[in-house]
């Protein structure tokens, strides 16, 4: 074959692998992978209805962590684009410069996490922990918690033991006998309140002065270049919030709500209305309040940087957590 003829073949053979990468590149922007984790919140209605999937054509890699510290690792490394995380992971995140988003609160977690003590464990107060194993996930809301109340109440965190686990190792360890105490959330907090006893609640310290959010995040460069997906996935968890506000109350074991939220956090069914009532999950228009997206979540999470470089877990306090915070996709999704 002569080269005049070898060349418009060549050039064909290149136009067509470019087109297939092309068609590549464009598969891959349509594919996100999405870290969650097992709290009991609206999220979960979004995830079993497959609503976003559907509005946007992109596909959706639903993948469970134990932790927010885990989910935030998997976002570090790439392989994870969204996540959901609490105040204190996210915080320790952005204090590293982690390049993410705060874009939308998923709960106020109110009353939702708890300091449970285990009957006849001598625990009636944070002063009693001294000298008692108590476990919680470490770099968790819980664990920012704990932390905080102890020191408000005066007490000496080295005189505590303080463990680190993750929800299911808790759970085990709890039904072992192996621990004195835990601070963590649903669907564990439900299972072990029978053998315990409230000693403090995220709502009871937050109101002393150290509040605690979920919140969903997402890799900053991804977000921008994929807009119209976060404004839908937006305007799908803006859908799930005002479903479970209007009918929550009504469901029951058996109701399909009930049954998604159990299947994607692995609760019992008869446990999921009570363990929801205790968080609020935020309206759009209260996302961007100053009470969370338009100010109070960035001094939330200034307050949590303090504590946790006080604790040794963050070398550096930001000077503005704002930059780790946006209310542009509630926004758009509000017709703003």
């Amino acid at each position: 074959m002569t080269t005049s003829r070898r060349l418009p073949l060549q050039l064909a053979i290149l136009a067509a692998t470019l087109t297939l990468c092309g068609i590549s590149s464009a598969q891959q922007a349509k594919e996100v992978t999405f870290a969650h984790q097992d709290m009991l919140v609206p999220l979960r209605l979004v995830m079993e209805s497959g609503e976003v999937e559907k509005a946007t054509g992109y596909k959706i890699n639903w993948r469970m962590f134990s932790g927010g510290g885990d989910v935030i690792r998997a976002m570090a490394s790439g392989d994870v684009q969204m996540g959901e995380t609490g105040s204190s992971p996210l915080t320790a995140a952005a204090s590293q410069g982690q390049d993410i988003k705060l874009f939308w609160i998923s709960a106020d977690i109110a009353n939702a996490e708890a300091l449970i003590a285990r009957n006849a464990s001598g625990i009636n107060s944070m002063k009693d922990l001294a000298g008692k194993k108590v476990a919680t996930p470490f770099v968790s809301t819980a664990h920012y918690q704990l932390m905080a109340g102890m020191k408000m109440d005066g007490v000496d965190p080295k005189s505590v033991n303080v463990m680190n686990m993750r929800p299911p190792e808790i759970a085990a360890a709890w039904e072992r006998g192996d621990i004195d105490a835990t601070f963590i959330w649903d669907p564990v907090l439900s299972k072990i309140k029978g053998t315990g006893k409230t000693i403090a609640t995220s709502g009871s310290i937050g109101k002393r002065g150290a509040p605690t959010f979920e919140g969903i995040v997402v890799n900053a460069k991804w977000a921008a270049a994929n807009e119209p997906f976060m404004i839908a996935f937006v305007k799908a968890l803006n859908r799930a919030n005002e479903e479970y506000k209007a009918t929550g109350k009504s469901w029951t074991p058996d109701s399909p709500q009930t049954k998604a939220m159990a299947k994607w956090t692995k609760a019992d069914p008869k446990d999921v209305g009570a363990a929801m009532s205790l968080y609020t999950f935020p309206t759009m228009a209260e996302q961007v309040s100053p009470t969370w997206l338009g100010g109070g979540a960035a001094k939330a999470m200034a307050g949590t940087a303090a504590f946790l470089k006080e604790q040794g877990r963050v070398q550096e306090v930001k000077p503005d957590y704002g930059a780790y915070v946006t209310t542009v996709y509630v926004d758009k999704a509000m017709g703003k």
